[in-house]
């Protein structure tokens, strides 16, 4: 493997390039090992409840969708592949009898019905799975119980008490906030198409068993790709690509968030789902900065640059990363994703980026394609 999996001084486990990495490398391709749909898809089956991708209405000719055997209004698969699979393990029969159960679940709402879903999921996972249940456990996340964990665990008690699982662990409220924790630590959204306007649903959650152990940095050296509605088997997949050129033994890390949200919403969003403070390369320079600045502009200046307070002017001591977002940003109006090299080709680097949120292909303006990140860091 291009990465190896370490230990870091306060920051625990990490992946490390084993090797130097050229810019656009596949650095890893991770199967989920639990998928679950976000709440926002409650109004109908819109995805396949065995692979995920998009439905869409069938056109003439084409084999009918499949249904689920118990609950045909709500679980539909796009071919039988996908149907036998799914009544075998994620789309068992108890997860059928527990998604019934939370339809019904009126008190829950829209983000705690979400939470369902995982905990349906997850509790499913240890009866069909166990040794994935047991990597799950192993991820971080430390579980605090909450009364927002208690009213969650109550509803898994009601469905467990209607339709026992099969075989599997022992519910308890310890369990179950255990498990929310790694759901929040460790999930990666699954993200709808990119809209006109800008907005972006997220039609699910996954968890990956090697992905979970990438580290947040705010100047990324990789980012991931997701391709949810390409045929073929394997459609769930993570892919992460390196940014730029990485050398042997330097951590990567992704970015948890678009990378041009500005200091205080990174800061809050790390404090509260990941619970640490980020001291980055970065987070150290806009610190300062953003207490400075921010008083005197109103809220339109701030979301001018890409970092939504630097708007492009101003030298290299007021933002030495410009070159960073000039580069890896997205530039289509409403993206904000993160560029990436494509794989480099018989040795050779490619000079096409490709967008991993709107999916643009763009010539690379720079002739010189190899970033290394000691020059970046150094700037």
């Amino acid at each position: 493997m291009l990465v190896k999996p370490t230990n870091i001084q306060g920051k625990g486990r990490a992946l490390v390039a084993s090797e130097p990495i050229p810019a656009g490398q596949i650095l890893l391709r991770d199967r989920p090992i639990l998928v679950y749909l976000s709440h926002h898809d409650h109004d109908g089956p819109v995805v396949c409840a065995g692979c995920f991708r998009k439905l869409s209405s069938p056109e003439p000719n084409a084999a009918p969708l499949l249904s689920c055997p118990s609950c045909s209004d709500h679980a539909r698969f796009c071919s039988p592949n996908c149907q036998s699979s799914a009544l075998a393990s994620s789309h068992s029969s108890w997860v059928c009898k527990a998604l019934t159960c939370l339809r019904s679940a009126s008190t829950l709402s829209p983000d705690l019905r979400t939470q369902a879903n995982f905990l349906i999921a997850a509790y499913n996972l240890s009866s069909v799975s166990p040794s994935d249940f047991s990597l799950l456990l192993s991820f971080q996340g430390s579980g605090v119980e909450s009364p927002e964990s208690h009213l969650l665990h109550s509803f898994i008690l009601a469905v467990i008490a209607l339709h026992p699982l099969p075989k599997g662990v022992e519910a308890s409220p310890v369990l179950t906030a255990l498990l929310l924790s790694k759901d929040k630590q460790n999930a990666f959204g699954i993200m709808e198409p990119l809209k006109d306007s800008g907005e972006r649903l997220v039609r699910a959650y996954a968890i990956y068993p090697q992905a979970s152990l990438f580290n947040h940095d705010c100047l990324p050296n990789a980012c991931r790709f997701d391709y949810f509605d390409n045929p073929g088997d394997g459609n769930t997949s993570i892919i992460i690509r390196a940014l730029h050129d990485i050398p042997a033994g330097r951590e990567v890390c992704l970015s948890y968030f678009p990378i041009n949200w500005n200091y205080k919403d990174r800061q809050t969003r790390l404090s509260e789902d990941y619970g640490f403070t980020c001291n980055c390369d970065r987070c150290q320079i806009e610190m300062n900065w953003k207490d400075e600045d921010e008083e005197d502009m109103d809220e339109d200046e701030q979301m001018d640059g890409p970092d939504g307070g630097w708007d492009g002017s101003g030298d290299e001591q007021d933002f030495p990363h410009e070159y960073f977002f000039m580069k890896f940003l997205c530039d289509r109006e409403n993206c904000g994703g993160t560029l990436a090299p494509l794989p480099p080709e018989n040795g050779m680097p490619s000079h096409v980026l490709e967008c991993n949120v709107c999916g643009q292909f763009k010539p690379e303006e720079d002739e010189d394609s190899g970033v290394n990140e000691d020059d970046m860091l150094d700037e």
